[in-house]
């Protein structure tokens, strides 16, 4: 037998207050609402748990042996969704699951994991990459808890926020046959170019920047990490433009290598924190949405 929750709550008002219009005013609704509840608890219960006797609703013996188990699973009930509701970060257990692609994994990550284990030891993150279409889908169904990306065409239920305002650098080698001081803005436009993408084809975000200048740069090269892409630099003559971030990072692992900011005056890179408005009010996407923001 199924039944509606709620029937159970008008249940427990009517028995403490022995009075449906007092029980009306407990549950904030109107009397024909509790009186509608109450006659379906009759009709599905086959007893009519509450008789009159004069302004009063005196239980019968049905109500009196249910209301024990019906007070202690609304109490249950209570304690549950109390639990769902809080969120305290030191004892937690929970996973999340958050998009992004590796640049984001060498820069944000070791922070954000730094500050979970000392404020919420128990939680775990997942890093997971996926079809930038398929972005709204998987934040919606809840297999994804938050996305990183550029500014994405999505509907009204994404909720999103810049974290990332990052520049362009150009990596190059110090022993570039052709470069001396500094590298010039016509060196970079003539030069042979690293495209680092997981796609196979089409442009990537500096190609994007330039293209709104009416400018565009010769592919030498095409592979899927940064890391790799400057480890190649490190032996050819072939430059790397990257975000400035990820650039200081991987610097510090070569010696080969010079870093310049990029001569062609691009717009910046603008990263967007990306989740679904269901989880808006959730406490613990709440909080970890705010350590995120911490980190701009």
């Amino acid at each position: 037998m199924k039944l509606d929750l709620n029937l159970f709550t008008v249940f427990d008002a009517i028995y403490a207050e022995g009075n449906l219009t007092k029980a009306a005013e407990r549950l904030n609704l109107t009397q024909p609402a509790i009186s509608h509840a109450l006659a379906k608890l009759r009709d599905r219960l086959d007893d009519p748990l509450f008789t009159r006797n004069g302004h009063r609703m005196v239980p019968t013996p049905l109500a009196q042996a249910l209301l024990p188990d019906i007070q202690q699973a609304l109490t249950q009930l209570n304690t549950a969704l109390q639990r769902a509701k809080a969120f305290d970060p030191t004892t937690a257990e929970k996973t999340f699951r958050i998009a992004m692609r590796d640049i984001f994994e060498a820069t944000l990550l070791p922070p954000l994991v730094e500050s979970l284990t000392s404020q919420a030891p128990n939680l775990t993150l997942a890093s997971v990459r996926i079809d930038r279409k398929e972005t709204e889908a998987k934040l919606a169904s809840g297999e994804l808890d938050f996305a990183l990306d550029v500014l994405l065409p999505t509907s009204s239920s994404i909720r999103h926020q810049p974290l990332i305002e990052d520049g362009f650098v150009v990596i190059y080698n110090k022993q570039h046959s052709s470069i001396k001081s500094r590298l010039t803005e016509k060196q970079y436009l003539s030069g042979n170019h690293i495209l680092v993408s997981t796609r196979s084809t089409g442009p990537g975000l500096a190609d994007y920047a330039l293209s709104q200048l009416g400018l565009n740069r010769k592919i030498g090269l095409r592979c899927q990490h940064y890391f790799a892409a400057a480890m190649i630099v490190e032996k050819t003559d072939l430059l790397l433009t990257m975000p400035a971030r990820y650039g200081n990072q991987i610097m510090s692992q070569f010696d080969g290598l010079n870093m310049v900011l990029c001569p062609v005056p691009t717009d910046d890179i603008h990263i967007h924190l990306y989740w679904h408005e269901s989880r808006e009010h959730d406490e613990a996407n709440k909080w970890l949405r705010q350590l995120l923001m911490s980190f701009k």
